[in-house]
């Protein structure tokens, strides 16, 4: 194919990866009722099934519209993000399809790894966010207080922000194995360089973690440890990689 039929295919496959993109959101639009009120609301309530399995005692919180448009942007976007979640499978689907064709047989099961350990990877991520990280930080906040007379009340937009960002940063940061693989892939990374690096990126967990989470030492541990985990599992997905291309090298010069 020529480079202008190439755009056309990337056309077409963008054009497919947005299309199930948006029927994933108008299905989730018939659900809306339930979306919002299990999904966007359930974890600032106490009886949200997680406080149980975190061994919490929730406070419930209360939530204020403090604008014209803030239900109405709060309940669009959480249909939009629940959406783009259901809907991200089928867009690695497309750009797999679409990449495919160029590769070699031996290529194509690194690639098909590659693609379904990334939606593997990043639902993970999306639940990790929302399941643990989220009720953990709403309860810290919920509960701080500088006095008794003042009252922790949650703009909707506010809330709804901050749990897109907890499930969505989340989801991307447990992304680390597939790019971990790639980068090892064409050589830039090595597992001898992240073992040397390894002091350095518990700094770098430790940090996100205290970003993502409130200045709460036990939220950050349950947070840090899944992270440093994931950098670990890394380490081995870029020692396969090394191995599988001194192989291939070995294969080539014979």
């Amino acid at each position: 194919m020529s480079f202008l039929d190439h755009l056309e295919e990337l056309r077409w496959t963008l054009i497919k990866a947005g299309a199930g993109v948006l029927v994933a959101i108008a299905v989730c639009s018939f659900f809306s009722e339930w979306i919002v009120d299990q999904v966007l609301i359930g974890p600032t309530r106490p009886d949200f099934f997680m406080y149980d399995v975190l061994a919490l005692e929730p406070e419930s919180l209360e939530l204020l519209n403090r604008t014209i448009t803030g239900q109405f942007f709060a309940d669009i976007g959480t249909i939009i993000v629940v959406g783009l979640i259901a809907g991200s499978p089928v867009v690695v689907f497309y750009l797999w399809r679409f990449i495919e064709p160029a590769l070699y047989p031996s290529e194509k099961k690194g690639m098909r790894f590659s693609a379904v350990s990334a939606t593997f990877f990043f639902l993970l991520g999306a639940a990790f966010g929302y399941l643990i990280l989220t009720p953990l930080a709403l309860q810290f906040f919920a509960q701080y207080t500088l006095s008794e007379q003042i009252v922790n009340q949650f703009d909707i937009m506010t809330y709804f922000s901050m749990v897109t960002f907890w499930t969505m940063g989340t989801g991307l940061l447990f992304e680390l194995p597939v790019v971990v693989y790639f980068l090892a892939k064409v050589g830039i990374l090595t597992p001898e360089a992240m073992r040397a690096y390894r002091k350095y990126a518990l700094i770098a967990v430790l940090g996100v973690a205290a970003f993502l989470t409130p200045p709460d030492p036990i939220s950050q541990i349950i947070v840090a440890v899944p992270l440093l985990g994931l950098y670990e599992l890394s380490i081995y997905v870029a020692k396969w990689v090394a191995r599988r291309r001194a192989q291939a090298l070995g294969m080539t010069d014979e």
